[in-house]
């Protein structure tokens, strides 16, 4: 009698270089793809209105490729811990895979699903699948976590080099009996009233065939720019592979080999993904990284009364301060923003408006189809000032001279907020930039 396996899918929504679709393939028996959709652990946090537009037309493109290799996908939705036992049970599957996942709640979760289905006799197995190098496997020489991003990069570069991409399946056993599924149009996760997007379906294509398109359409015509020009936001030298390794479309193993493999230098290139996994390295050890400030000593920082209407004109790219407004206006059209923009623009909102690095931190959640709960909570805090490696408080994005180095010519400006020069600023730079200055001295005493 057959006993098939379970392939739980999470940020990992791609056949190729899946280490758990390998081992439930190597089984030689029925596989079974899962998506859990849940939103009712204790812990987990919901997704964003942009991450839910990208998880559907994920899932749907992850459905088609696993029935082309003669699988099937089944969408449950609820607590984990209660839907993967229960199909287990349902399936009579004999072995439940999955790809690791990094932060505090969720491996709770998994440590508990681990337990339970193996005492039940299952085997049980989690892979390493969404990073270069395991958390545990990169201490200081005393142990501990590493606070400064350069040594731990050399740390990384010093360690064997990231294994090979595994190939996808040229063919998967399908069950005899298809479980029930969920319709994924019943989850509603796409917007509808309104429906806000027009302009991310004009921008992006999910999926993982687009993302391995996306990946060598880099290395062919942008990697050999990168180190010069990713820094300018109209240059299109970015590659744009951010909401692909998000939800796992393409394996950084993927990207780190055809990067190296390429004839371009990718130094600065591979740096990035050296930064990717630096956050969540943080997130492996400090689970809160998204509501607690890291350095303690930013708990004192004297944040003033929220003002909402001057939180609201940086949602809506209306602060009379162009390259804040093109970058909060490209936000919110494709739910993308340039790397250097949205430095720019988080230091506007913590440094010149005071509005506490959280405000920022959730809008971007819920904008943002790359947001991920390391480097989204990681990046504000490195902004802030009070995260890993941060940037001096003291060190203020003054947005009139980032726009004059970056953007010299204006086409950036003039694409997402032409009609930014006509509002005048809510805020006066020099003024506001004393005030923070002023508040960073409650820290430094603490």
């Amino acid at each position: 009698m057959t006993s098939p396996s379970l392939v739980w899918f999470r940020d990992d929504l791609r056949l190729a270089d899946n280490p758990a679709l390998r081992a439930a393939a190597d089984r030689d028996e029925p596989v079974i793809g899962v998506y859990v959709l849940d939103e009712a652990s204790p812990g987990v946090r919901p997704l964003g209105g942009a991450a839910r537009w990208w998880l559907h037309h994920s899932l749907s493109e992850l459905d088609e490729r696993l029935r082309e290799k003669g699988s099937v996908l089944v969408l449950r939705r609820g607590a984990a811990s209660d839907v993967l036992p229960a199909l287990v049970g349902e399936t009579g599957a004999g072995a439940v895979f999955w790809n690791r996942r990094y932060g505090g709640p969720e491996r709770e979760i998994d440590a508990g699903i681990k337990d339970g289905l193996r005492g039940d006799g299952v085997e049980v197995a989690s892979f390493a699948g969404s990073l270069l190098y395991e958390p545990w496997t990169v201490r200081t020489g005393a142990g501990t976590p590493y606070g400064v991003f350069t040594p731990f990069w050399n740390a990384c570069r010093q360690l064997p080099a990231p294994r090979a991409p595994l190939p996808e399946p040229r063919e998967l056993r399908g069950p005899g009996r298809h479980p029930a599924s969920d319709d994924l149009a019943e989850w509603e996760l796409l917007p509808t009233s309104p429906d806000w997007a027009g302009g991310l379906r004009e921008r992006w294509e999910p999926g993982e065939r687009a993302a391995k398109a996306r990946l060598r359409e880099f290395l062919a015509d942008d990697a050999a720019d990168y180190d010069r020009a990713r820094d300018e936001p109209a240059a299109g030298a970015t590659s744009l592979l951010s909401p692909r390794l998000r939800w796992g479309e393409i394996s950084p193993y993927e990207v780190w080999h055809a990067a190296v493999s390429s004839d371009a230098q990718v130094g600065g290139f591979l740096s990035e993904l050296g930064w990717r996994e630096f956050a969540w390295h943080t997130l492996f050890h400090f689970p809160d990284l998204a509501t607690k400030n890291l350095r303690s000593a930013f708990d004192a920082f004297p944040w003033p009364r929220l003002r909402p209407t001057m939180l609201r004109a940086w949602q809506h790219g209306e602060t009379g301060i162009p390259l804040v407004d093109a970058g909060m206006r490209e936000l919110w059209t494709t739910a993308f923003m340039h790397n250097r923009v949205r430095m720019v623009v988080a230091s506007f909102l913590v440094k010149n408006l005071l509005i506490d690095w959280r405000h920022g931190e959730e809008w971007f959640w819920d904008t943002l189809v790359d947001a991920d709960a390391a480097n989204n909570p990681f990046n504000w805090q490195w902004v802030a000032g009070s995260g890993a490696d941060a940037a001096p408080y003291f060190r203020i994005f003054n947005p009139e001279l980032q726009a004059k180095k970056f953007d010299p010519d204006g086409r950036y400006v003039r694409e997402w907020a032409p009609d930014a020069t006509a509002r005048p600023p809510i805020v006066d730079l020099a003024a506001s930039r004393k005030a923070a200055l002023a508040a960073y001295d409650a820290v430094k005493r603490a």
